[in-house]
């Protein structure tokens, strides 16, 4: 049976069977036809509007040892780093000034920065008149508050699989639960929330990817970041097969069709197994926000999550300035908007 019925049943009423995603993901013939109806129905709900958010990566110290991540606690050959609170806000207020409305966190899951650091800085970055942000993995309701209180606005965590014992053997000493209840606390204090998946990883298939998609519906996210899994050094998986970006591509377009009013961004990852039309095809395909890295130069190369991460080496301003003429050239612009999704600010009755 052709996905296609599968396909228009879910550009209608964003809604189908567990069988009819597993369809659609083994199905190669009928890609360009999902890609259009994502299109489609980006431009219907959230329009052509782009949202450009400048991502600054804070540390990349970590403690957890997850079996795809360069920053793995485990990997003793980088060389780690934490820019401090002065540092961070000066790449923040960069920004602003060239044009950025959200200014993005991220950092590997660690204590590298106390709270009462990382509440000055999210108070300070503030004062610039811009959206925050933060991704800074497991925290406690308390600090979640605590940061939400100082003017946080958005949290992005990745859940990356939602098949347990997928996630035990990836993940060690790390439990779903857990990572599902701070999801639910983000949700209970107000957060633009969101989370994400790795496409292609070593043991997932298309009946797990179904049953994430199914997953993130049914808790129904703001926001929803799809990459393809790319190994990385010094990992236990580093010499497994990288997820295929057509995989990574068609879970895009499928969380699109899902979710038509939630903020996708257009993964690095994607952009890094095709440098030349990666973003471009994840635009097409569902993505209506792209996160560049501004993160200082000397930094930049360390926050090493997986090998040949692309990456802009230009000032922040001349980035902004390189995707507003891209978006052009495919009919799209940047939006000027505070960078809140559709159905975030529908929730909120904004």
């Amino acid at each position: 049976m052709s996905s296609i019925k599968f396909i228009n049943e879910l550009e209608a009423t964003h809604t189908t069977s567990l069988y009819g995603l597993e369809k659609i993901i083994a199905d190669n013939d009928n890609c360009e036809y999902l890609f259009e109806a994502a299109n489609r129905v980006r431009q219907k709900f959230v329009k052509q509007e782009v949202h450009l958010k400048a991502l600054i990566e804070i540390s990349n110290i970590c403690a957890k040892k997850c079996f795809y991540c360069g920053l793995r606690s485990k990997n003793k050959s980088l060389k780690r780093y934490k820019m401090s609170a002065d540092e961070v806000v000066s790449c923040a207020k960069e920004a602003a000034i060239s044009g950025y409305k959200t200014i993005v966190m991220q950092s590997g899951e660690s204590s590298a920065f106390k709270d009462d650091e990382i509440c000055k800085i999210i108070r300070e970055i503030k004062k610039f008149g811009v959206q925050i942000t933060l991704s800074f993995g497991e925290k406690s309701f308390e600090q979640y508050k605590a940061y939400k209180e100082e003017g946080a606005d958005r949290y992005l965590l990745r859940i990356e699989t939602t098949n347990q014992a997928l996630y035990k053997a990836l993940h060690p000493n790390m439990s779903l639960k857990n990572r599902i209840k701070c999801l639910e606390n983000l949700r209970i204090l107000g957060y633009e929330t969101g989370s994400g998946l790795l496409v292609g990883l070593p043991g997932s298939s298309a009946k797990i990817l179904a049953r994430d998609l199914m997953f993130l519906k049914k808790h129904d996210f703001d926001m929803i970041g799809i990459g393809p899994f790319i190994p990385a050094t010094n990992t236990p998986l580093e010499h497994s097969k990288a997820g295929e970006i057509k995989l990574a591509l068609k879970a895009n377009a499928l969380t699109r069709l899902l979710l038509p009013e939630i903020n996708i961004p257009a993964t690095t990852a994607i952009e890094t197994l095709d440098p030349n039309e990666g973003r471009k095809m994840a635009l097409r395909s569902g993505a209506n926000v792209i996160m560049p890295s501004i993160t200082q130069g000397r930094y930049h190369d360390l926050y090493r999550l997986y090998p040949n991460k692309f990456c802009l080496k230009e000032s922040v301003a001349e980035i902004y300035d390189r995707f507003d003429d891209m978006l052009a050239l495919i009919g799209d612009k940047i939006s000027l908007t505070n960078g809140n999704s559709v159905h975030f600010n529908q929730r909120q009755g904004l």
